[in-house]
């Protein structure tokens, strides 16, 4: 029974040319740990270690005694691959000789194959935005408003807030969008004239250019964030945060139902800048927690914090900021009950996926699994643009 899926391997990949595909333009922009030869378990956790800011000295005092050294932490975040994703594609004998009498069973099955991998890599794209946008440091943009309406100056301030967070400038940062931002940046009339765009891309491929130095990509897993419905919140500290803080008490609140939640772009009275909100508040007091690198000035007590409307995620992340972690799931000693297993590659994604053909009594089913993992590993090189 070997070779069952080498056979059609010719039709699983012509099918993936010709079913439709929505944009996926995160997946091939994060760091990708994807060995197909290596199978994991369900719950696997990949661990990561993580630096902090170190004590500066502003004195040089020469002595016969060594110093002691400042003290520094060093911590850990971890990525837990426990997302999974699959799709079974059963066969009788009966099927497959019906559909031979039509278009085939090659062609039918390579669709279907095409098929599963489209909806299996938008759910994995989906679940790397959602990722990215709540771990974000800040946000620019008007929320509710689809960016780009006259001018791109906004790609400047997003760049702006990954250079001030220290994200290296090195032509790995993506800024991708919705459809309907992608559709007011393509429509730009200096993009549109090959002698102020630098270039023909946009105007004879339809490709979206880089700009700022940001390559900028679509995707259809960008969606809409709707705002925690809290309100009336104050800063609840004495001595007020200072710069650098992430962890921010608060007080005075009303819940309604929602209060402020991951993902919630909010602002102080005293401070202009849009923070995002890595932890939320269901109670009319205690701490939300910011995206690092947290404040930019210093706040007040009893200042007011502003929850921001609700809006389009579009993200702008540097690839070393997010990782996608992948693999197929750890099998028995001595394998299962499969058949065949054929290993392809996503032309569109470049995600691998394993499919498997297991036979039983007078039916066939396929099989495609994967489990999966997604961090941001770095709030500091992520920013929000928002529509």
């Amino acid at each position: 029974m070997a070779n069952i899926l080498t056979d059609l391997a010719a039709d699983i990949y012509k099918a993936a040319d010709i079913v439709a595909r929505e944009q996926v333009g995160i997946v091939p922009s994060v760091t990708i740990n994807g060995d197909a030869s290596e199978r994991v378990a369900q719950g696997d956790v990949v661990r990561s270690h993580t630096t902090s800011k170190p004590t500066l000295n502003t004195s040089y005092t020469p002595a016969m005694t060594i110093p002691e050294g400042d003290d520094q932490t060093v911590g850990s975040k971890t990525l837990t691959l426990d997302k999974v994703v699959n799709v079974q594609i059963p066969w009788t004998g009966e099927d497959i000789r019906h559909v031979n009498n039509g278009s085939g069973f090659e062609t039918i099955y390579g669709d279907q194959i095409a098929q599963a991998v489209r909806v299996m890599v938008n759910q994995i794209e989906q679940d790397l935005w959602s990722e990215i946008y709540q771990n974000a440091s800040r946000a620019v943009g008007a929320a509710g408003t689809t960016p780009f309406d006259s001018n791109f100056d906004t790609v400047a301030e997003v760049r702006q807030i990954l250079a001030d967070n220290g994200c290296p400038m090195d032509g790995q940062i993506t800024l991708a969008l919705n459809s309907a931002a992608g559709t007011k940046l393509r429509n730009l009339a200096q993009l549109q004239r090959a002698n102020e765009a630098g270039g023909d891309q946009l105007l004879r491929q339809g490709a979206l250019l880089d700009l700022q130095g940001i390559m900028i990509k679509e995707s259809a897993g960008v969606g809409l964030h709707t705002k925690g419905a809290g309100t009336g919140y104050d800063v609840n500290n004495g001595a007020g945060f200072a710069v650098g803080d992430t962890t921010i008490t608060l007080d005075g609140g009303t819940v309604n139902t929602t209060g402020i939640k991951a993902g919630d772009v909010v602002s102080f009275a005293s401070d202009s800048q849009n923070y995002v909100v890595k932890t939320g508040l269901t109670s009319a007091g205690g701490d939300i927690v910011l995206n690092d690198p947290g404040l930019r000035l210093s706040v007040a007590d009893a200042a007011e914090l502003v929850v921001g409307n609700s809006y389009t995620g579009n993200v702008a992340f540097h690839r070393a900021a997010v990782e996608l972690v992948a693999r197929p799931p750890a099998q028995p000693q001595g394998g299962d009950a499969a058949v065949d297993r054929l290993t392809v590659q996503d032309p569109f994604s470049g995600l691998v996926f394993e499919i498997a053909a297991y036979k039983g009594y007078g039916k066939a089913m396929f099989d495609i699994t994967t489990l999966y993992g997604v961090k941001a590993w770095k709030d500091e090189f992520i920013a929000t643009l928002m529509g």
